[in-house]
């Protein structure tokens, strides 16, 4: 792996290299969803040759992912109703009856996107704007995205290719540019990334913790993902979107000393303008892949549009 220097001289090498606040306009709310365009969606609509569809979805429950980190919680669900309608209470004629529930959760409690309000970098929001306007995010609250999401999917399957036997990579595996290359060539031509992309990164950890029946910690603790120098690689392709199926997309331990957080988010959301998915349960289709050889695919990824929000709710499908 490419040797890193101190954290501070990194990020300062990499906003030169890699900010793009500018280059979609000034009032732009899309980031590199911008390269994501019509042509791309009508080709990406043709991927769905056998109809097959499958949920990249946690379930959004009380048994979900979050152990407090942040102050994040697992969604709490409760009913109203149903019992007035057993006992006939709800006063509707005609014997109608029916039942309401309601849900408190933080928008990214489980699967999810990161939107380009969600991370600064030295108080600065994406495209430059001051980090204090971001009170409720009015400029690019993830409502902007509602229909952006929707494009040509890939799964780079790095556990497979790279990992142990059950396809899984070790927590602390910090995935480079070259494992990216090294699984592409290994998967064949339907895993090739080109502009406009949606990428889909498969570590294995999220198998692991099902496997093993115990979140612990996989939420905020130590797990495999992007190591800080594939900025160059997400830079370079210009993907619009990626996500993985671990709680924070990039390697954990950080590669750099602490105190040190989520620096690839750092470049990446208020600088490069890259949205990030996190927590995508990628299994079905990783093992679909597998057996037919096909890693490209029809994904649709709208985000539930929360006026404001920085973060927000997904169940992706991908169509193949």
């Amino acid at each position: 792996m490419t040797s890193l220097g101190p954290i501070e001289e990194e990020l300062a090498k990499a906003r030169v290299a890699y900010r793009n606040w500018g280059r979609w306009g000034t009032d732009d709310v899309l980031g590199t969803l911008n390269f994501l365009d019509d042509a791309i969606r009508a080709h990406a609509a043709s991927l769905a040759r056998r109809g097959r569809a499958f949920s990249l979805a946690l379930d959004f429950n009380e048994d979900g992912p979050q152990r407090g980190f942040r102050g994040r919680i697992n969604p709490v669900h409760y009913m109203r109703d149903t019992g007035s309608a057993a006992a006939g209470t709800q006063g509707f004629p005609h014997g109608f009856g029916g039942a309401d529930d309601h849900v408190v959760m933080p928008l990214q409690a489980s699967t999810q996107w990161d939107g380009l309000g969600h991370i600064y970098d030295n108080k600065k929001a994406w495209n430059g704007r001051s980090c204090a306007i971001v009170n409720g995010d009015s400029v690019t609250g993830i409502e902007r995205m509602k229909d952006a999401f929707t494009g040509r999917g890939v799964l780079l399957d790095v556990g497979r290719v790279c990992g142990d036997e059950r396809g899984e990579l070790e927590d602390g595996f910090a995935i480079t540019e070259e494992h990216l290359r090294t699984t592409i060539e290994a998967q064949g031509a339907t895993s090739a990334v080109r502009r406009g992309d949606m990428v889909l990164l498969r570590t294995g950890q999220l198998g692991r913790v099902r496997r093993l029946g115990e979140w612990g910690t996989y939420a905020g603790g130590d797990a495999p993902g992007l190591s800080f120098t594939t900025l160059d690689w997400l830079h370079r392709t210009e993907v619009a979107a990626i996500a993985a199926d671990t709680w924070g997309l990039e390697v954990r331990p950080y590669e750099f000393p602490q105190p040190c957080m989520s620096p690839l988010h750092q470049i990446a959301i208020p600088n490069m303008g890259l949205p990030l998915g996190e927590m995508w349960d990628l299994e079905g289709l990783a093992a679909d892949c597998a057996a037919d050889g096909v890693h490209e695919f029809l994904l649709i990824a709208a985000p539930l549009p929360v006026t404001g929000a920085v973060g927000a709710p997904v169940n992706p499908i991908a169509m193949k």
